[in-house]
């Protein structure tokens, strides 16, 4: 190829995979085994000892594996990534490498709400503490920053509602704290959002989700954006300090702006452990190819579905971005103008007991607890996903009594309203 840069259909497509050298297979095979053999016993103590770029054990890194992390820096514009079991895995070992016992993160309030029961109790358990912060309120980031913070932590479309955060304005804020920006890009992908563009220094998702696309394999990925100094202030000791499982070396001076992305393999996946298989990588790296025409497909879709809803006298309002009423269009026109996303919510006039009967009533979307799928899918957060939640904590989350939300798929849009207009009928 000539020295033009691969676009983003192409990048799906092709980026980090070769044929394989062995037997010329042109999909990338899926390494199916445990550990790797060296070639020598020196060979085996340089990849031990980081000197060297290699496989060893499939905890640690897989070649199946290697082709999606690739994949998706391309797609993000990162410089490496590091795939993990799950989105919530990724959220742990990025959090490892940042936080000592006692420390703070900021956090959005609008979050999945499996991440606001893991940042609130579950991070407890390691001496880390979230500190809660407005997305619709930029100045509550600052205020919320003291000595002890070492992350701040955003959705770039927020779960469940839909939102758009203002990636650019909460980056300032980290620039200025001194702390890296970390975005969960999961709702967005690549294909409508890349985050690093916008200030972001480490880019998570769910791989479970849109990037997979077809709910069958659970995954987490993490993509270090090269573009933080963790150097700074002796903040970050995993990066900064010599290790001494590995003969000293300081990982940001060793692997410069890829020396976070080591850090989440070599002393996360390392010891932590939520390696991501081989199947689930090639089943993922399958869905990422027909990433651009799904998402611009789902975008579509919701977008009319939206429409739809809030046309419909038993909806009280609608909360989906890409609506030119909506509070986050301007944002949406920003960051998204491909799309605002496929997963949104609705209020229901009848309150949590039209949300609950509306679900039941449904017959082609499927009620599950998941977003990201080629099928549409519904679920009533409220007794559900966030029902961990006291009542103010589900509204200030977007996740009311009132509140459904739909993943909207890649059927007909027409089936898709057809069956809402059914089930509100009903």
């Amino acid at each position: 190829m000539s020295d033009r840069l691969p676009g983003f259909s192409t990048l799906a497509v092709h980026a980090g995979a070769q044929p394989d050298p062995t037997t010329g297979a042109r999909a990338t095979p899926i390494y199916q085994t445990t550990s790797f053999v060296f070639n020598d016993a020196d060979h085996a103590a340089s990849l031990f000892g980081l000197q060297a770029f290699g496989n060893i054990y499939t905890r640690i890194g897989n070649p199946t594996n290697a082709v999606l992390e690739e994949r998706v820096a391309a797609l993000e514009g990162g410089t490496a990534a590091l795939a993990v079991a799950s989105g919530h895995a990724a959220q742990v070992v990025v959090l490892q490498q940042l936080m000592q016992p006692g420390d703070e993160f900021i956090a959005a309030r609008k979050l999945y709400g499996g991440s606001i029961n893991q940042f609130t109790h579950a991070f407890k358990s390691f001496g880390w503490n979230v500190v809660w912060a407005d997305p619709d309120d930029i100045a509550s980031f600052e205020r919320a920053v003291t000595p002890r913070t070492k992350a701040i932590f955003i959705e770039s479309i927020a779960n469940p509602a839909g939102s758009i955060t203002d990636i650019e304005a909460i980056s300032t804020v980290a620039r200025k704290a001194g702390v890296p920006l970390i975005v969960d890009n999961t709702l967005a992908s690549p294909y409508l959002i890349r985050p690093i563009d916008h200030g972001a220094d480490i880019v998570v998702h769910s791989l479970t989700k849109f990037l997979g696309g077809h709910g069958n394999s659970l995954g987490g990925i993490i993509v270090d954006a090269g573009t933080f100094d963790w150097s700074t202030g002796g903040k970050y000791p995993m990066l900064s300090e010599p290790r001494p499982e590995y003969h000293g070396i300081r990982l940001q001076e060793t692997f410069g702006n890829f020396a976070f992305a080591i850090a989440c393999r070599v002393l996360g996946l390392r010891d932590l452990g939520p390696a991501l298989s081989p199947f689930n990588a090639f089943m993922i790296l399958t869905g990422i190819e027909t990433l651009p025409l799904r998402m611009q497909k789902h975008c579509d879709n919701a977008k009319a579905v939206a429409e739809f809803l809030a046309g419909h006298p038993a909806v009280a309002s609608v909360s989906y971005a890409g609506l030119p009423s909506d509070k986050y269009n301007r944002l949406a026109r920003k960051y998204a103008p491909k799309g605002a996303g496929a997963v949104f919510t609705f209020s229901l006039k009848g309150g949590y007991d039209a949300g609950v009967n509306l679900v039941s009533k449904l017959q082609l979307f499927s009620h599950l607890a998941n977003v990201g799928d080629t099928r549409s899918l519904v679920i009533h957060p409220a007794s559900t996903t966030h029902s961990q939640l006291d009542d103010a904590a589900k509204v200030k989350s977007g996740a009311g009594p009132d509140v459904v939300r739909l993943s909207i798929g890649i059927e007909d849009k027409e089936d898709l309203i057809a069956d809402l207009e059914q089930a509100l009928g009903a």
